[in-house]
């Protein structure tokens, strides 16, 4: 199938259509395709609207038409509500009426396992240049076209934001829940089976939609990872991602320690961030951050302050902004003795800036006004805890006004008000006048934290990638093909060891030895002391099997380590293929650490570093990037890790060669990306981490083929 072109105004007809027909109008109230004509009406969409069936000469006081064939004028979009069986036709129809986009409600087609028929509507669609949204969908609503193509009761709130959720029912949800959470949208847009039109072309047109400020996503899955990361990177607006079913990653139980670690949730979140898009940790998060997003700029450094009349949300807000990865600083000697004009004797200038109780209109809008010119300020959070002695409104318009008088456009500002009803209207006056106001003040600090995270991740998007240039592909691809002649998808520790070399991963000296006399005469040669490992196709993780003896010191140890190992091995696996015993150089001892890599479905090649050893799967200290990876991703790789203390040396242990490690986590990445065909999965562990200057050495090695 041919793909369909990606130009941002490709999907105007569908998205923003001037006339929309709708097929399977009814005039019976119990059907779709009645609601959906009415929800048209009701919505006051101001283009021509065409209702279609063949038995009916009008439905809610509208002319009906036998066929898109039969209507006069030209049709950009229409709704299909009719049985999956006849869409087929419909679509011919459609594409001879020269329609631009389907908004298929049907349901019917792959979720229920019908594929075939689903992949057939989208190449009769392609066939005419027709694009197709769903099937299996709600619909569109939009309050810029009025236009609510769709079985939702009424058209959301209305907001600067567009969201798009592949639930339906969510959907719909989200639709009312706009009105009690007070946090509008624009658009929302029902993806549902993504046959045609996916997360990244709706991403790449709502960019582009001067009605958009942001675009939040509730996700599934997508069926082309990389190319939603493609164009996430180069949108202009924040993009903020709800991700659902990260609990469990594919059905295959994994044969490294990477693929066993490698969870949704870790791929995905790695794959947003390296993205520049905001992560959404729940629903309720996900309405907080898209609301301050669509309003509010990027936070552009880590300067925070906080504005409060009381002590206790100041120290709840100074948890928050700890927790969020805000940690609070104190404020400038210049800024706390302006502040303290307006504030009495036990007030506190320091952040948070407790104005105290007394504070009212005049104290919060000089504070704010301030707080918010000053150079050192990059963010504000402005509290107020409702009291007898001040209305929440007249503080919610001293807020206001000073932010406007500031006349700063690129700084954003998040206010929390803790009250009653009145506390609640001032906040949704603030909202209505462009300011994110939310009912505790963790709250708001989250949504700070979120403009910041954006901030850093948009600069994250920026970096280009090195690229590395000392690789032997064809060295690495030879002792692939030879394992699979020999009708094996899994390479021996040697023959792995040879295609890390290819790419000048540094491992250490190992060869193959068939005998005990071979085993002694190579130890003679690598020197002693040595590790003895079994090599085995079957058994892959060789400590479990007692197949790995360290420090043999001399001639009879290294006999006796022989027989040990295959003992133990056929023991452990009487099937097992045993291919001899490796002798390899003991390298010294230094930090452990893990690189691997799985060839995920959704983002291909996706590269995991972490703490290693044999507790690997028990620390679990480990983080993902979708590869390539840069040398500078990998040294915040390495920052990342619960375990990056020991890496920077602690208790009075030298710091290791992080500079060399990163160097080693990129052309591991880069192995995987060109080898992409070939790997399923990999590990490098342990890996030994050295003083700097000392490098690295990667003592093991695992490659698992895809099949």
């Amino acid at each position: 199938m041919e793909e369909m072109s990606m130009e941002s105004n490709y999907l105007d007809g569908l998205m923003r259509p001037k006339s929309i027909a709708v097929i399977g109008a009814s005039a019976d109230s119990s059907k779709i395709g009645h609601s959906v004509l009415k929800n048209i009406i009701e919505g006051g969409y101001e283009g021509t609207i065409y209702p279609i069936n063949p038995k009916a000469d009008e439905i809610l006081g509208v002319k009906c038409y036998k066929s898109l064939l039969d209507v006069p004028g030209e049709i950009d979009a229409a709704v299909v509500t009719i049985p999956a069986k006849f869409v087929l036709d419909a679509i011919t129809e459609a594409g001879k009426k020269g329609v631009k986009g389907l908004i298929v409600i049907t349901s019917g087609f792959a979720e229920v396992g019908n594929k075939e028929l689903e992949q057939e509507i989208v190449d009769k669609a392609h066939e005419y240049g027709i694009r197709v949204l769903g099937p299996n969908i709600v619909g569109t609503l939009s309050n810029a076209e009025k236009l609510n193509a769709s079985f939702a009761p009424v058209l959301p709130l209305p907001g600067k934001g567009a969201l798009v959720s592949q639930s339906g029912a969510l959907l719909i949800a989200i639709d009312m829940a706009t009105f009690t959470r007070r946090v509008g949208f624009e658009k929302l847009i029902s993806i549902g089976n993504m046959s045609d039109v996916d997360f990244a072309d709706l991403v790449e047109w709502l960019d582009k939609d001067e009605n958009t400020s942001s675009i939040s996503l509730y996700i599934e899955g997508f069926k082309d990872g990389r190319k939603f990361m493609d164009v996430a990177k180069k949108v202009s607006k924040p993009v903020i991602a709800l991700k659902s079913g990260v609990s469990a990653h594919g059905a295959a139980a994994a044969a490294s320690h990477t693929g066993s670690l490698a969870g949704a949730a870790k791929v995905y979140g790695a794959a947003f961030q390296q993205s520049g898009i905001v992560q959404a940790s729940d629903l309720g998060n996900l309405f907080d951050l898209s609301l301050a997003l669509s309003l509010q700029p990027p936070m552009k450094d880590d300067n925070l302050l906080i504005i409060t009349n009381g002590g206790g949300v100041g120290v709840l807000a100074t948890d928050a902004a700890e927790r969020f990865n805000l940690p609070l600083k104190f404020a400038p000697k210049d800024v706390q003795e302006e502040l303290k004009k307006h504030m009495p004797p036990f007030g506190s200038a320091k952040n948070p800036v407790d104005l105290t109780g007394m504070a009212g209109y005049d104290w919060y809008y000089k504070s704010v006004k301030f707080s918010f010119s000053h150079d050192w300020v990059d963010g504000l959070a402005v509290l107020y805890c409702e009291t007898a002695m001040t209305e929440p409104m007249d503080i919610a318009k001293g807020i206001k006004k000073a932010i406007d008088e500031s006349g700063i456009k690129d700084k954003p500002v998040c206010v929390s008000f803790v009250g009653g009803e009145k506390s609640e209207k001032a906040m949704q006056w603030l909202v209505e006048n462009g300011i994110p106001s939310y009912g505790g003040p963790d709250l708001a600090i989250h949504a700070l934290s979120a403009l910041r995270e954006y901030a850093r991740m948009k600069e994250i998007v920026s970096e280009t990638e090195e690229k590395v240039t000392k690789v032997d592909k064809a060295a690495a691809l030879a002792v692939i093909k030879a394992a699979r002649e020999d009708g094996r998808d899994a390479l021996t520790e040697i023959e792995a060891k040879e295609v890390f070399a290819a790419y000048g991963l540094p491992v250490t000296v190992t060869q193959l030895a068939k005998t005990e006399d071979e085993a002694v005469s190579m130890a003679k040669e690598v020197g002693y002391p040595i590790v003895m490992k079994i090599v085995s196709p079957e058994i892959l993780h060789k400590s479990d099997a007692g197949g790995v003896k360290v420090n043999i010191k001399d001639e009879a140890s290294c006999r006796e380590a022989f027989q040990t190992i295959t003992a133990n091995a056929k023991a452990y696996n009487p099937d097992a293929n045993i291919h001899g015993i490796a002798i390899q150089e003991m390298a010294p001892w230094g930090t452990e650490v893990i690189l691997g890599s799985v060839n995920d479905s959704t983002f291909g090649p996706t590269m995991m570093f972490g703490l290693g050893g044999i507790f690997v799967e028990v620390l679990k200290d480990v983080t993902f990037r979708v590869a390539p990876v840069s040398k500078k991703s990998a040294l915040r790789m390495i920052e990342e890790i619960r375990g990056a203390p020991i890496l920077a040396g602690v208790r009075g242990e030298a710091p290791r060669d992080r500079e060399v490690l990163a160097e080693i986590i990129s052309s591991y990445a880069n192995m995987i990306v060109d080898l992409a065909d070939e790997i399923s999965e990999s590990d490098a562990n342990p890996v030994l981490v050295y003083e700097v200057g000392k490098g690295v050495k990667i003592v093991d090695a695992r490659i698992i083929l895809k099949k």
